[in-house]
């Protein structure tokens, strides 16, 4: 089974900032910020992770909760950058 764009993002997620947790009920929808997940500093990293795994190169117009906040938002942002299909 291929691993989609959301699996790599929520495994990262999961891996580097709830410490291999994977009992945390982490929804698609659910806010990395206000659910206190990831801070300032987890977002440069998930920025990191995202030009790094997926070859994208983030402008810091692109580094704003609108795309980095879920992990549906993160998803759709690295397809629409990347030009893939959206999944569903």
């Amino acid at each position: 089974m291929t691993e989609t764009i959301k699996d790599k993002v929520r495994a990262f997620v999961i891996e580097n900032f709830l410490f291999g947790d994977t009992s945390y009920d982490l929804a698609d929808g659910a806010s990395l910020i206000e659910n206190d997940i990831i801070d300032s500093t987890g977002v440069l990293e998930l920025v990191a992770f995202i030009e790094d795994q997926f070859g994208i190169a983030m402008a810091d117009a692109d580094i704003v909760p609108a795309n980095l906040d879920s992990l549906a938002r993160i998803s759709a942002f690295i397809e629409a950058k990347a030009g893939v299909p959206a999944t569903a």
